[in-house]
């Protein structure tokens, strides 16, 4: 499988311009007015204009001080490693120098960046890759904003794309053969709903077949080094069970390579010399491991140790080294062990952070690259020397006149919940020059499955705004059923268990109370995708003790949006939230909904939403928002009309919309009264 950019979490968590993936006023949050001004239209003085593709309504106009106060915070760039060139030492990363995140070349390290596509819209970061020869490469994009990827191949010689595929329907990630130059992949092309495999030449794309024909989510992980045959994988169910089989693209003849039996099997791959198979798997305990995959037996073992939990691992051409990647909980540990004994090659001094994404190793074996977000970088690309470890920086992105070094490390946090189990978090304050207690911003990350759903140390970006001028500090936690604490962990909120992590706010909110340095009184929740509805059910259940709430691409009617969701998904879900066609489970799903709650909600709310959603369609923003404005509560609706899920809100125009209203919304609601930036309170 591939891991993608976390876009959701960037949104709102770290504010940030690039994905590639989050003074107004001196009202009392119980007495704003219901049915505030709308946003000041185009051309009005002192304000900043509503962008033609956004949907405003009951927005207050946005002073033009906004856009100047924020401005030095969304000065930062980011650079994503997308993939080897075949023959030379050169990369194709992800990053921006205008209105979305597109391809650019980089000849070597610390060499300028030269930008290969000039698409309106943005890019996906996975499966970016050469041909074997070099002559083009294949990337997805969606056009016209919304989540249907389609594929577009470039053309080295000519510097030109096309796309290769119909434009009506999803295809994902694809995997390059090692020597046929074709492509396989899956797509909901047959039906809208269920994901086939397919293989093509992108060089001719009527050559598009049908190699697998099946029911449910299928996508594909690796080539065998003799292009004879595909590693597959099932998604069972949700993100916490899924199954590896091996597909022969000759027949279409597949055959079970996993244990039947409840396990994550992840970045999976065909050793070099086609005897084996490397993964990451939970199987058989509480945390992901390296296994090895016998091909001629079926038997696998376990190459790492059960208390090193593993992000990633992958293979060298030669088949001699893996380099892996531990989660050492706020950071990753990145080495280089030899395949045959597991000892350590070598342990590159890289910068503390995160590897996003897979690292990948060149085709030459020489190198392996990576992608790193920490504290002080959005991300940069590495690489590291597949023999002494040796490490060189491949780009440097700018960060603007905003210095991250001036913020304070974040704070490893937790609390007793409800029922006596440990919640982890993370505490970002504010710098030291404010006095007094602070008033918190409690975000919630996506999810709620996952190897995403979940928050760790990393780059604030335009979010250290408030931090850094507003003085508010900001709350992150791992609610129950994040990801990266273990199996058990990550189940405590399916089915019916899932006002348990409702409840883990609360007994954050009692923690805060605890906290002189935090004010319980200046309380303000948000978070997207999943934290969006957890944003709803949380105003909700405790109106009494926050003062806004913040929720963009929630779930506010579980019944309508299994109804609505894209088909593909809603078998997925069902593991994760439960089926609605149970009669109990159906009871339960619309008493949790919060449009069916909506009468507890009394706190101001804001609502963000992208029309071109198909995971969470854009009508459970404006049910909810319909359901909260005839219950009185002061409530904004957003709607970006060119925007999806997982691309919202990627554009430059859009994310800068998205943080000035943020902005003018905690500081008309949570704030207590007007304040200048840069000015203790």
């Amino acid at each position: 499988m591939h891991i993608t950019v976390r876009p959701f979490r960037s949104f709102l968590a770290a504010g940030a311009v690039l994905l590639i993936c989050t003074q107004g006023g001196a009202l009392d949050a119980r007495q704003a007015p219901a049915g505030a001004p709308q946003v000041a239209p185009a051309g009005a003085t002192g304000f900043f204009p509503v962008p033609p593709n956004i949907k405003a309504e009951g927005l207050p106009p946005i002073p033009a001080s906004i856009p100047d106060a924020v401005a030095p915070y969304g000065q930062f760039r980011q650079a994503i490693l997308l993939g080897w060139h075949p023959t030379k030492r050169a990369m194709l990363i992800a990053t921006a120098f205008g209105n979305t995140p597109q391809i650019h070349s980089v000849a070597g390290p610390g060499m300028d960046r030269r930008q290969l596509t000039f698409h309106k819209d943005p890019i996906s970061t996975a499966g970016v890759f050469y041909a074997p020869d070099g002559s083009h490469f294949v990337f997805r994009s969606a056009p016209s904003g919304g989540d249907m990827t389609q594929f577009f191949r470039y053309d080295v010689a000519t510097g030109k794309s096309v796309m290769i595929t119909d434009g009506k329907q999803r295809y994902g990630v694809p995997a390059w053969s090692n020597k046929s130059g074709v492509i396989a992949f899956d797509s909901n092309r047959r039906n809208g709903r269920d994901q086939d495999v397919f293989v093509m030449n992108p060089l001719d794309p009527s050559s598009m077949k049908t190699v697998l024909q099946g029911e449910g989510r299928w996508t594909v992980a690796d080539w065998s080094p003799d292009d004879s045959e595909l590693l597959i994988v099932q998604l069972v169910a949700s993100g916490q069970q899924n199954l590896l089989w091996r597909l022969k693209v000759a027949t279409g003849e597949k055959t079970l390579f996993t244990p039947m039996e409840p396990a994550s099997w992840r970045v999976a791959q065909y050793a070099p010399d086609g005897r084996s198979v490397y993964a990451v798997s939970n199987r058989g305990g509480e945390t992901p491991r390296v296994w090895r995959g016998d091909l001629a037996t079926g038997a696998w073992q376990a190459l790492t140790a059960e208390d090193e939990p593993v992000e990633s691992c992958v293979v060298s051409p030669d088949g001699r080294t893996l380099a892996v990647v531990f989660d050492s909980t706020t950071a990753s540990r990145f080495e280089l062990l030899d395949a045959k004994t597991m000892a350590v090659r070598a342990a590159p001094k890289l910068p503390a952070g995160q590897v996003v994404g897979i690292p990948q190793w060149q085709r030459s074996g020489a190198e392996v690259g990576l992608t790193i977000n920490s504290m002080r970088t959005f991300g940069d690309v590495y690489s590291v020397n597949g023999r002494t470890g040796a490490v060189e920086r491949w780009t440097s992105s700018e960060l603007g006149p905003f210095n991250p070094e001036s913020l304070p490390e974040p704070e490893l946090i937790k609390w007793k919940s409800f029922d006596g189990l440990m919640i982890p978090g993370l505490l970002y304050r504010p710098p030291a020059r404010f006095t007094g207690k602070r008033p918190v911003i409690i975000s919630i990350h996506g999810g709620p499955d996952g190897t995403t759903a979940r928050e760790r140390p990393r780059f604030q970006g335009r979010t250290a705004y408030f931090m850094n001028e507003l003085g508010v500090a900001i709350l992150y936690p791992n609610v129950r059923g994040s990801y990266g604490f273990g199996k058990a962990f990550e189940k405590l909120d399916n089915g019916v268990l899932r006002e348990g992590a409702i409840k883990d706010i609360g007994a954050l909110l009692d923690w805060i109370a605890e906290q002189p340095y935090l004010d319980k009184d200046r309380v303000m929740v948000t978070g997207a995708s999943y934290g969006g509805f957890m944003t709803y059910a949380v105003a909700e259940a405790y109106g009494d003790r926050i003062r806004c709430a913040y929720a963009a691409a929630g779930i506010s009617n579980f019944i309508s949006y299994f109804e609505d969701t894209d088909a593909g998904r809603r078998d997925n879900r069902k593991t994760e939230y439960g089926d609605p066609k149970d009669p109990a489970m159906r009871e339960f799903l619309t008493r949790l909904s919060p449009v069916t709650q909506v009468a507890k909600l009394h706190v101001p709310l804001m609502i963000a939403h992208g029309r071109k959603d198909e995971r969470v369609p854009v009508g459970q923003a404006e049910e909810m928002y319909r359901a909260a404005k005839a219950n009185g509560a002061p409530v904004w609706l957003i709607i970006y009309e060119d925007a999806g899920h997982d691309r919202f809100p990627v554009t430059v125009a859009n994310n800068n919309f998205h943080f000035y209203t943020y902005i003018l919304f905690a500081q008309t609601y949570l704030l207590n009264a007007p304040t200048t930036a840069g000015t203790e309170r």
